[in-house]
């Protein structure tokens, strides 16, 4: 009876993770939803100047962590590379309740600072804490795909909770509450890690692997002085040029002749590879618009959407908890979907899930261009609009995004798995640093004497022209995968059937 139960049941370790990552996730997305409106509202800045500040910030967040998973690997092991990363985005986050505190004089400086603590914190963070998860079961163990389905919600109820709490205070405050929610998860860990993070069998995982040389405090000593500089390029040399795009965008044009180089790759593995790269590129339009959540649609949200229930206006960031919470609601549905179709031979493939979830992208945006079509200046749509696009966006999200990881973690060959993880994380970097370049073309500005903006030769002049370029951009990126995916699913080389376990 005693064996049946510790085979269907989860360690206890999966629960304690879920309750670290949780409380990481609420202290990363708190910021993020008062992120732009702090910019904007106590920084002073221009919507454009604060747009790529926010896509540098979300576009390094996904580049740190190929530093923190190869130190990891190599010396610190997963435990004490959490409580690093633990530790330095708290600080991080301490940091900008100083900068929210001094406000526009003084607090660029220290804004900077707290962004520098958190990217490099989530380097080392967010690669090892679901690492861990893993760990904590046998090799094939079939809980493995409902643990981190566990997981996935732990992410998503700190997601959900943090943009109420933080965005219900004053800026300094949301802050320091997101600082404060970081320290609640790291103590936990610190306090429980020898406890709970063995496997069933008692042997414990995530330990050290061997102390940190020289040449490794160096690197992570540089890394923080390199990212520290490249935020304050622009305010230190008053250039225009975005050095953070150069690094982001190279590396997206390096990896690909780096991993071909490689000339023990056989015909198959090449074609594989061919198809993650692809996908990757189409990911970025994906994320492009679907990340203008913390950004275009933030201000959309606070300047022109009717926020009043009752007489009480709720704040901009509480709109940031709508996906979190359509996560949670409708990834079990969505699960029961792909079942049905699977079970009478219809699910699509990987490839045309992905551009099913670029299509509704596109749809979403379409909603809230019928919504803004017309608006003058100061007037304002239904908060059910907006509501809208993010459950429509969600929907598009839980058919791209679990399906990337585990794409990878299938077609690329075992020596280069690292790698070529490394290289989609990469492209969500890209992603995010393109997000913040479109959100920057949101015509107006808190007084609406921004201009118009122009993209392509595109010429931007209000929120529905602005709109309108996510859906062709979205539209057409969907419509050309769609017809490319019966010459990449031939690539993939899946000897199984779409969908059925290996």
């Amino acid at each position: 009876m005693e064996n049946n139960a510790v085979k269907t049941g989860h360690p206890k370790g999966l629960y304690f993770l879920f309750f670290t990552e949780m409380w990481e996730r609420f202290s990363y997305y708190g910021m993020r939803a008062i992120f732009i409106l702090f910019m904007t509202k106590v920084l002073l800045m221009k919507d454009a100047d604060a747009s790529e500040i926010y896509g540098s910030y979300t576009g390094l967040v996904y580049l740190t962590p190929l530093l923190g998973g190869y130190l990891c690997d190599k010396f610190l092991g997963n435990r004490r590379s959490i409580v690093i990363g633990g530790l330095l985005m708290a600080i991080g986050q301490f940091f900008m309740f100083f900068s929210a505190s001094v406000g526009a004089g003084g607090g660029v400086s220290l804004m900077w600072m707290g962004l520098t603590a958190i990217i490099i914190g989530n380097g080392f963070f967010k690669p090892n804490i679901s690492t861990m998860v893993g760990q904590l079961y046998p090799a094939n163990d079939r809980r493995i795909d409902s643990a981190f389905t566990i997981f996935y919600m732990g992410i998503n109820l700190g997601a959900f909770f943090s943009p109420l709490v933080c965005g219900s205070m004053d800026f300094k405050w949301g802050f320091l509450a997101a600082g404060v929610g970081m320290l609640i998860g790291l103590v936990a860990f610190v306090v429980g890690q020898k406890k709970y993070l063995v496997t069933e069998d008692g042997k414990a995982i995530g330990l050290p692997v061997k102390k940190l040389d020289a040449k490794s405090i160096a690197m992570i000593i540089g890394s923080i002085v390199i990212i520290f500089f490249m935020l304050n390029f622009k305010q230190m040399f008053k250039s225009e040029v975005d050095i953070i795009s150069y690094l982001i965008y190279g590396s997206m044009i390096a990896m690909p002749i780096l991993i071909f180089s490689d000339k023990s790759l056989t015909k198959i593995e090449t074609q594989r590879i061919t198809v993650i790269f692809l996908l990757a590129f189409f990911v970025i339009f994906f994320w492009g618009a679907f990340e203008q959540a913390g950004a275009s649609l933030t201000l959309f949200a606070d300047r022109q959407t009717e926020r009043t229930i009752f007489g009480w206006e709720m704040p901009a960031s509480y709109f940031q908890s709508v996906n979190p919470l359509a996560v949670i609601s409708l990834a079990p549905i969505m699960t029961i979907v792909w079942g049905f179709l699977y079970a009478r031979k219809l699910e699509p493939s990987s490839p045309k899930k992905m551009a099913i979830g670029l299509g509704l992208v596109a749809l979403g945006y379409v909603v809230i261009a019928i919504a803004v079509k017309g608006l003058g200046l100061g007037e304002k749509v239904s908060m059910w609009w907006l509501i809208g696009l993010y459950v429509i966006h969600t929907i598009g999200e839980l058919c791209l995004s679990p399906i990337g990881l585990s794409m990878v973690s299938k077609l690329a060959p075992l020596r280069l798995s690292s790698l070529m993880m490394g290289t989609w994380f990469l492209a969500n970097a890209a992603a995010n640093k393109f997000a913040g370049t479109l959100s920057a073309l949101i015509p107006g500005g808190e007084d609406g004497s921004g201009g118009a903006t122009s993209f392509l030769g595109f010429q931007i002049t209000n929120l529905y022209e602005f709109f309108i370029l996510f859906i062709i951009m979205s539209g057409a990126a969907a419509a050309i995968l769609f017809v490319l995916s019966s010459w990449l699913e031939k690539r993939m080389h899946n000897d199984h059937v779409e969908g059925q376990p290996e």
